[in-house]
């Protein structure tokens, strides 16, 4: 170092390589004979806030080797210049370091608040440029996709299970890919995978040796799903029982209203549906709500309101002569009536089921019936049914771990519905072999569901299983699962989005593969 010069922005650094001889790059020989030298300008970490320049000055050797291809060299500080570099290696590195994390926008963004600006383009060049990193051949691979564009594009990311690091991005989830990406290395033992058909193949092609083990939380997870269709099949099984009747009361009973005299007959839709409104408004506003109250519950606006009050029977209200029209939902009607005072209010949940009945049209039709003829009638007084996805998630978690009042629930659901209590068994044993992997009772299990009639989703699951059983034993067994690999899938979600989808794949692969 000759001198430095610090200025009110800035710090100037001259500095000289030391006296010796170089190695020349082409051929390794050494040389001592100088052709000249220059100098270098290479940009350095800030220091307290102010720009750091180095002026240093290198020398050009001449290579004194005849067979070398190279006349001359220029000679290179250890730690401190490359060749063509304009940054020292230690600004190169926390460069790399920012680009690695945040990519190109956002880290060009910190770079302008740690006092060395540089471009996105920079940022991302200089990842493209890193190296791969060296890993060993790893023995237990785990194998998932990842969407990089969702219902579209897929990749594959493979992880070393036992060092949890990612191995390698594969730019797509088919079986040949994967299977010549195993065939190259001939070290793997073991591959965690799920129950993908195309990762089966590609790792029964590409590593015939490894045993394939299936995923505990993907059985699991499917398990449910199987689970929820059965228990939705046997929804009807989940209304309470019918409530008993009360003790006769010592008052009188109140005297039936007087018929009066209307052109519209009793069982006229507009007619009831008016009828039904009229009781319920005046219900609330007998019992003190006031009129604005009784908007807001029963979802009309306050003129409809106003005009409710002020009729003392719904005759009042039957001011013009609607014609009744014969629609394809007249036929279901009854059974929307009937869902509807069992506590289903979703017109969605109700179109799906006369869907199944054979209705032939759309939302549209059931939406406009549930608003205008049913979102006025009162609900049924007693607990709401439960819904099928909460008795499946009540028949999933373990007995000691849920609630009582949840226990006691599920128990008069098994109590009314024999199907219900073989689904919970099955689970429950599904379950206990996944907790203690005891993979050798599963085709036990499978023959035990298989045989059940009044289960199909189950038996459908079941029958799943016995396409992939070895792996699916293996599970069930061993100890390894694709725990890591989920992890590493989000991670890489986080980094695609993180570059906000303008990047490519292979920028994409060097920071799963090298960001730590």
């Amino acid at each position: 170092m000759e001198s430095v010069e610090v200025t009110t922005t800035a710090v100037r650094v001259e500095a000289r390589t030391p006296a010796g001889r170089a190695v020349c790059p082409a051929c390794g020989c050494w040389s001592g004979r100088v052709h000249g030298s220059y100098l270098r300008f290479p940009r350095d970490l800030p220091t307290a806030g102010k720009f750091v320049v180095v002026s240093l000055r290198v020398r050009r050797f001449v290579c004194e080797e005849e067979s070398c291809e190279r006349k001359t060299f220029a000679e290179q500080v250890p730690g401190l210049t490359r060749r063509f570099g304009r940054r020292t290696e230690r600004l190169r590195s926390t460069l790399v370091s920012v680009g690695l994390a945040l990519a190109g926008r956002a880290g060009a963004r910190m770079t302008d608040a740690l006092k060395v600006p540089v471009s996105r383009n920079t940022l991302l060049r200089l990842i493209a440029s890193l190296p791969d990193p060296v890993t060993a051949a790893p023995r237990v691979v785990g194998v998932d996709e990842y969407a990089q564009r969702k219902g579209r594009i897929y990749g594959t990311v493979l992880v070393d299970v036992e060092t949890r690091r990612p191995v390698d991005l594969l730019p797509d989830r088919e079986a040949n890919t994967l299977a010549a990406w195993l065939a190259e290395r001939a070290g793997i033992e073991i591959i965690c995978r799920d129950r993908a058909p195309f990762f089966a193949e590609g790792a029964t092609r590409g590593a015939p040796q490894a045993l394939q083990v299936a995923d505990r939380w993907h059985l699991w997870h499917n398990l449910g799903e199987a689970a929820e269709k059965c228990v939705y099949r046997h929804r009807g099984c989940l209304r309470p029982t019918s409530v008993q009747p009360e003790e006769p009361s010592e008052e009188p009973e109140p005297e039936p209203e007087p018929v009066t005299s209307s052109p519209w007959p009793t069982g006229h839709r507009f007619a009831e549906c008016t009828r039904a409104k009229h009781a319920a408004i005046h219900a609330l506003l007998d019992a003190g709500h006031s009129k604005r109250s009784v908007a807001r519950q029963l979802g009309m606006t306050l003129n409809t309101i106003l005009r409710f009050s002020r009729a003392t029977t719904p005759e009042e209200m039957f001011t013009g002569q609607w014609q009744s029209r014969v629609t394809r939902l007249d036929g279901f009607k009854p059974y929307l009536d009937q869902r509807w005072q069992e506590g289903c209010t979703n017109a969605w949940k109700l179109w799906e089921e006369i869907k199944e009945q054979g209705y032939p049209c759309g939302y549209a039709g059931v939406r406009d019936y549930v608003s205008r003829n049913l979102r006025g009638k009162p609900q049924p007084v007693g607990p709401r049914p439960p819904s099928a996805r909460a008795v499946t998630r009540w028949i999933l978690t373990h007995p000691d771990a849920l609630p009582e009042g949840d226990q006691v629930q599920l128990k008069a659901v098994l109590a009314n519905c024999p199907e219900m209590t073989a689904l919970s068994e099955h689970v429950r044993s599904f379950g206990h072999m996944v907790a203690h992997l005891q993979g050798d009772q599963l085709p036990a299990w499978i023959e035990a569901v298989t045989s059940t009639t009044d289960l199909p989703s189950l038996r459908h699951f079941a029958q799943h299983l016995e396409r992939d059983l070895d792996a699916v034993t293996a599970g069930l067994t061993l100890p390894w699962n694709s725990g890591v690999v989920e992890g590493h899938v989000n991670r890489t979600k986080m980094l695609k989005r993180q570059m906000f989808g303008r990047a490519g794949f292979a920028l994409l692969r060097k920071r799963v593969l090298l960001a730590s």
